[in-house]
């Protein structure tokens, strides 16, 4: 049998029957992650934050989300750890392939294309989303891939949950003829305001500068949120309580109730007790009412 071509829409009844039955979908588990890519005068440079989250909890304070595809091509990923990570050496691999056959660099364009390729094939269902960041003959370049497969060719760009802030802070210091000191501190600024207005991003930076002369990958170049020293001294010894106050204050008694209980009030309960238990001793002695 000959399938049609186009999209399949076989589980859609599925779906709804499911929905209808009671079945509770998967809820979408926010991730936090703040990564930038800009152009500048040389090259390219791009930034990540280094936390790793599992919704509320910090499962990873130094993890790496700037992988490698080639020599002079680099990626970003930010969404579930497991899918960037499979997506980034799966596209690796490829175009080591790639390179032997043809013999010559791979160009950025290839790489931005196999991994376009595979996110669409999946229909966003791969929690990926990736700056991707190389210099080949043609120059430096930078696209923003989305999880979906749709592509953003700009000269910055920001991904993760601290995108609003590192955007908005790379949108008014970038201008094409930045220097390499001057695009690494605009790359620390947009990380930075990621960081801060953004729980799920935060430890420290890494940055990657890919020019023509080669790569330079910056692990932990810069620590975006420095842990707090404590500021006193306290010297409490274990299992104690410091009291820093005591104050003693008088009651004074302006009235006073006395209640007597006599032996009657006392034994009744007990009695209502016994009477009880023979009741329901009897009513267990009977023979059930038959019908």
């Amino acid at each position: 049998m000959q399938h049609p071509s186009g999209f399949s829409m076989v589980n859609t009844k599925r779906n709804v029957e499911l929905l209808l039955n009671g079945f509770a979908p998967p809820l979408p588990v926010r991730t936090g992650t703040s990564i930038v890519g800009l152009i500048f005068q040389d090259g390219v440079i791009l930034g990540a934050d280094t936390r790793a989250t599992e919704g509320p909890i910090v499962s990873d304070k130094n993890c790496s989300k700037i992988h490698r595809l080639q020599d002079h091509i680099f990626c970003c990923g930010a969404g579930t750890a497991a899918d960037t990570e499979q997506m980034t050496l799966l596209t690796s691999a490829e175009l080591d392939m790639h390179q032997l056959n043809t013999e010559r660099q791979v160009p950025v364009m290839c790489a931005s294309m196999l991994l376009r390729r595979t996110l669409f094939r999946y229909q966003g269902h791969i929690s990926a989303a990736l700056v991707l960041g190389g210099v080949d003959k043609l120059g430096p370049h930078v696209h923003c891939i989305h999880p979906c497969g749709s592509i953003d060719k700009i000269p910055y760009a920001a991904m993760g949950s601290g995108t609003l802030a590192a955007m908005a802070v790379m949108e008014n210091g970038w201008h094409p003829g930045l220097s390499l000191e001057q695009a690494k501190q605009l790359v620390r600024e947009a990380i930075s305001a990621g960081v801060f207005n953004d729980l799920g991003s935060g430890s420290n930076i890494d940055l990657c500068i890919l020019t023509r002369e080669g790569t330079q990958h910056l692990r932990t170049e810069t620590v975006a949120s420095e842990r707090g020293t404590r500021q006193v001294e306290y010297d409490i010894l274990p299992n104690t309580s410091l009291v820093k106050s005591i104050s003693v204050q008088d009651i004074e008694i302006t009235d006073e109730h006395t209640y007597h209980l006599s032996s009657s009030c006392l034994f009744q309960p007990s009695r209502q007790l016994h009477s009880s238990a023979s009741l329901g001793s009897e009513a267990d002695r009977q023979p059930p009412t038959q019908q």
